[in-house]
């Protein structure tokens, strides 16, 4: 191994730390998105070719491949205490007074002020600058060691940055979710028929205790340090607190923009008044404002109660709770068909906005609280980013009220509104046709395992669907070079480009088409399914729920959704239009049934693979006969596992199933 590789992987890593800290830390990126990722397609390509030289500390390792089976049980070197609490500018007049008594001074008390931010306190330990563990707080004493789902975020370093720092360093913060990230996070949620979160905190606890740290990263959770815990004596703490807080951040560790110094009462008062006024446009939610004595040998002097220091305070904001009346619900039609009901409400100030929706997420809730149109009800924005509809006012309920309905149509097409078995959503059935779900039908259709249409990108899409030029799939075969020339960023030669690239794409395989059309919940592989197995589209169309189920990957629910989705009049005519304009596939060519030892058999994947790609080796187990799951259980009957097998490997030991190397899988194979 040649010293000049090793210190070209330094160079990446270090500098891609960097970034990583001017971006997330301090808010100020040093490079663009592209810049940045052609740095880490370079550490990826390094790594993938010498996998020797990849570390814990490589930005490459922060989604781990295996999720865990269980929480373990941390115990803190320093227990995390918690906060006594003020309520007014009065208690913090006391609280001062006190720690002026302790502290035998009259001089006016310096204090480090600093957002209370609403969400879950959180340990990280650092050995030799790099993130060794992770825990929550739990009781104070004991916590859990979520370090798989901590290595997730970019805000967090995984080698601390620069030099001077102990050789054990433990940091305290807050993980929270931004307000952005859980809208879009509760959109989703929604969309999916899955059960939104209440608030933001509530949707990083959930998060933050996923096993799976896939689903962690893809939350985008975020941290501010507040404290430390245990420090070896190698490293001198700075006189004040505020200086320790500066000194982690020049290490690469995120710390609250919003933190000041002040002085006495009179300071935490202004500090006080002025973010609350800033409250409602903070990108985050904070519930108050913690106080904490700056200079640090006072902390000594001070000591705790049993429970709390007493060199801090948190003063909470009050709940903001308003009343208002309840006009109409109504619906809104998300890009995936989802029905959302939206309360309409008499415009009312919470929080410092004036609101006039809210979201009642879904029929459930709507039943759950009992909301009737035309009640009085409470909406509270305490905590919550999207202000909430607690429930009515049965005291001044009045006459008249009725209850909603979801309607058997959808709004925006008219399309048959169906409800999602075991789930809470209702879904819109035109999706082909719904102006709604226009566009993603639309990029969907055209996508690289669909139709394949090169040249047809997101921006180019959303330019001919806003302008009414294609409103259905079918449209695409309509468009001319001359049309497409006169669009944004696009010139004779590009467009000429895209219309080639629609005229190849007619030429496709029913398995793409099908895989195409958007049907709820047919993925690639059941598509090929059903392209196999019926061997036409007018058979698939045509096919009844007995006959559906009785294909690979096709159950009841799927089953129904394809029903459903081919029994739709604007569904006909679309896919009929595709036809005419002259898409075509060769009949797909019918599998046989190949005897062998994995006929019948419930097969894990596990691992990296050296001769196939998962998907890859997935496919051929399928056409072996067998069912391939994503998890270990007591009814399976095959491990492959790969290099770096985790806790799949694990527990298939434990329950005794069969584990076979990438080797012995293909020389059972090869010998049938």
């Amino acid at each position: 191994m040649s010293e000049t590789l090793i210190a070209q992987l330094n160079r990446l890593k270090n500098r891609l730390n960097e970034l990583n800290y001017a971006y997330y830390v301090l808010d100020n990126p040093l490079v663009s998105d592209p810049q940045y990722d052609e740095l880490y397609q370079q550490l990826l390509k390094i790594e993938a070719e010498h996998p020797e030289l990849i570390s814990s500390d490589s930005p490459s390792q922060r989604v781990g491949d295996q999720p865990l089976d269980h929480f373990t049980s941390v115990t803190h070197a320093v227990p995390m205490f918690s906060l006594d609490n003020a309520f007014n500018q009065d208690d913090l007049v006391d609280f001062q007074r006190r720690v002026k008594e302790r502290l035998n001074t009259e001089t006016e008390v310096e204090f480090s002020a600093e957002p209370k931010m609403d969400g879950l306190a959180i340990n990280i330990r650092y050995q030799q600058g790099k993130l060794f563990q992770a825990t929550t707080r739990g009781d104070g004493i004991t916590g859990e060691d979520v370090t798989h789902n901590i290595r997730t975020m970019p805000s967090v370093p995984l080698q601390l940055l620069g030099t001077g720092w102990p050789e054990v360093l433990e940091v305290r913060g807050e993980v929270f979710m931004s307000k952005q990230t859980f809208n879009n996070l509760n959109a989703k949620q929604a969309e999916q028929g899955e059960k939104v979160f209440a608030n933001p905190r509530n949707a990083a606890a959930g998060t933050l205790r996923q096993l799976d740290p896939k689903i962690a990263a893809k939350r985008k959770l975020s941290l501010y340090l507040y404290g430390w815990g245990e420090i070896s004596s190698d490293w001198q703490l700075p006189e004040n607190y505020y200086a320790a807080i500066q000194a982690f951040k020049n290490w690469g560790l995120p710390v609250n923009p919003d933190s000041e110094v002040v002085i006495g009462a009179g300071g935490m008062q202004a500090y006080y008044d002025q973010l609350q006024q800033r409250r409602a446009e903070l990108p985050y939610e904070i519930d108050g404002i913690v106080y904490k004595v700056n200079q640090l040998d006072s902390h000594q002097q001070l000591g705790f109660t049993a429970k709390a220091p007493r060199w801090a305070i948190a003063r909470k904001f009050p709940a903001e709770e308003v009343w208002t009346d309840l006009l109409d619900i109504e619906i809104q039609v998300g890009r995936t068909g989802a029905l959302t009901p939206v309360a309409r409400l008499e415009p009312v100030a919470v929080g410092g906005v004036i609101v006039s929706n809210a979201t009642l997420h879904n029929l459930d809730e709507i039943e759950r609280k009992d909301v009737r149109i035309g009640d009085k009800v409470i909406v509270r924005r305490a905590g919550d980013v999207i202000p909430e509809v607690v429930g009515p006012v049965i005291a001044q309920r009045p006459d008249g009220v009725r209850k909603f309905i979801m309607p058997t149509t959808c709004p925006a097409c008219d399309s048959e509104v169906v409800k999602e078995h075991d789930k809470a959503v209702y879904r819109c059935t035109g999706g082909l046709y719904c102006p709604a779900q226009r566009k993603r039908a639309l990029q969907h259709f055209v996508s690289r395992k669909a139709m394949d249409i090169v040249g047809l990108g997101d921006k180019l899409i959303e330019q001919l669907a806003d302008m009414d030029l294609v409103k259905h799939p079918d449209d695409f075969y309509k468009l001319d070079v001359e049309t497409l020339a006169n669009m944004q960023r696009m010139a004779q030669r590009s467009a000429q480009n895209v219309v080639d690239a629609i005229t190849d794409s007619k030429q496709t395989t029913l398995a793409r088409f099908i895989f195409s059309l958007g049907v709820p919940e047919v993925g690639e592989v059941t598509a090929r399914n059903l392209a196999n197995h019926f061997g036409s589209l007018e058979k698939i169309a045509q096919a009844q729920l007995e006959q559906l189920i009785e294909v690979p990957d096709v159950g009841d629910i799927v089953a129904e959704n394809i029903v459903t989705f081919f029994q739709q009049t604007h569904n006909q005519e679309v896919i009929q239009g595709l036809i005419d304009a002259g898409i075509h596939w060769p009949a797909p060519q019918q599998l046989e049934a190949v005897a062998s030892p994995f006929t019948g058999k419930v097969v894990v994947l596990t691992g990296t693979l050296q001769q196939l790609t998962r998907s890859d080796a997935k496919q051929k187990l399928e056409a072996l006969g067998a069912k391939v799951t994503g998890s270990v259980s007591a009814k399976t009957d095959f491990l492959i596992a790969g290099e770096k097998a985790g806790s799949k490997l694990t527990k298939a030991e434990s329950l005794g199933v069969q584990v076979l190397s990438e080797a012995e899988w293909m020389e059972m194979i090869n010998n049938g």
